[in-house]
């Protein structure tokens, strides 16, 4: 049974869903693996590398999809490789499923399709394929070294025979996987960080990793339901969200380096920071929209532009940071692959020599909650 690499857009993303030592994994399940020829070459994974390790290269993306009862891929399929899938293939991939406009296609051509984004992360089993965990760690660290180098002045403090230099303030708005990460590493860099979150249970990781809360007062009553829900399924009140957001301004309104990092699956990014915000932050500060390519956690931000507004401040729309860090990146990505991949095959029972089967289970918490169409289905719930 062979499992297919397709190559990715290359223009817009670097990474590559399979790298080499991913394929020697797959390999000893028992999996045979094609990839398109330079799939992985952005991402610094030569074809021979692949050769090395076991695979087959394929001439183009419709020779692996033919040859192959699963593909892997980073993004959705382009319109014409969906053309290609016959019934009974199967397609695995972050495929941004709530927008996904391809979803009847697939169902039509009777592919199975799982959309990593899906994985329910709650579940102990499923962390080593947590696929925006992962990708968010690196991107976390990446936005802060983008901040970086975008900020005219040094992170940390120096002590010169000219001066002190003081180190720069940085905001963090979002304390997710992305915006721990971005933390830590802007604290390693000498920063004097400040984070915010609609979750008032991230103070303790935050402050654990040097970091100051923004605190937002809020009523016991509030405390307790957003305490009780950890933050996701809290509604806060008018008042909460006012209060918030005067807390947030007087923080960028001080800031050197903002990095916003709120996203929600299915939906446009919240916006967390107005012009009228932008107007008090001071020349050459920084801001870095992580959520550029969901819509925008900054109001003016533009994906994979910077723009610098009128008074002196840049805003770079970071729509993939994860493909900034294309090898690691792909080497995370394909280990989260590899792992869903082996809840897929049917148990060899006693016969070792038995051939190699796939157990497609839409019972199971995990395939069922990832599988977007089946049976010619269509699953995936409106939202």
């Amino acid at each position: 049974m062979k499992i297919g690499v397709i190559s990715a857009d290359i223009t817009s993303e670097s990474r590559v869903a399979i790298t080499p030592d991913a394929v020697k994994k797959l390999r000893k399940l028992g999996f045979e693996v094609v990839i398109q020829s330079g799939a992985g070459q952005a991402a610094y994974y030569a074809d021979e590398l692949y050769q090395a390790a076991g695979a087959d290269i394929a001439s183009s993306r419709t020779e692996v999809i033919t040859q192959s009862k699963i593909i892997t891929t980073v993004n959705d399929l382009p319109a014409e490789a969906i053309e290609s899938l016959s019934s009974g293939q199967i397609v695995i991939g972050m495929l941004d499923p709530y927008r996904n406009t391809q979803l009847d296609t697939y169902a039509a051509k009777g592919a199975t399709v799982f959309a990593m984004e899906l994985l329910p992360r709650t579940l102990s089993r499923a962390q080593n394929m947590d696929v925006l965990s992962s990708q968010a760690n690196l991107a976390g660290y990446k936005a802060v070294l983008l901040a970086a180098n975008e900020y005219s002045r040094p992170f940390p403090m120096f002590m010169t025979s000219a001066g002190t230099v003081k180190p720069a303030k940085v905001v963090i708005l979002g304390v997710g996987v992305a915006g721990l990460q971005a933390i830590a590493t802007a604290k390693r860099l000498g920063a004097v960080v400040e984070a915010s979150d609609l979750r008032p249970t991230a103070r303790e990781q935050v402050e654990s990793l040097g970091g100051k809360w923004l605190d937002v007062p809020m009523s016991a009553e509030e405390a307790e339901t957003a305490k009780s829900t950890g933050g996701y399924a809290w509604t806060p009140s008018e008042q909460y969200v006012k209060d918030q957001a005067a807390v947030v301004d007087k923080a960028l309104s001080n800031a050197d380096i903002v990095i916003t990092t709120a996203q929600i699956p299915g939906r446009n990014a919240p916006r967390l920071v107005y012009g009228a915000t932008l107007a008090k932050m001071k020349a050459g500060s920084v801001l870095i929209d992580m959520a550029a390519g969901t819509g925008g956690n900054v109001e003016g931000s533009v994906p994979n532009e910077t723009i610098t507004t009128d008074n002196g401040v840049r805003i770079v729309g970071a729509a993939n940071i994860p493909s900034m860090l294309a090898a690691q990146s792909s080497d995370l990505y394909a280990n989260n692959l590899v792992n869903f991949i082996t809840t897929l095959i049917a148990p060899a029972g006693d016969d070792a020599s038995a051939s190699l089967a796939l157990n497609l289970d839409m019972e199971d918490e995990i395939q069922g909650a990832l599988a977007v169409t089946h049976d010619s289905q269509v699953r995936l719930a409106k939202r």
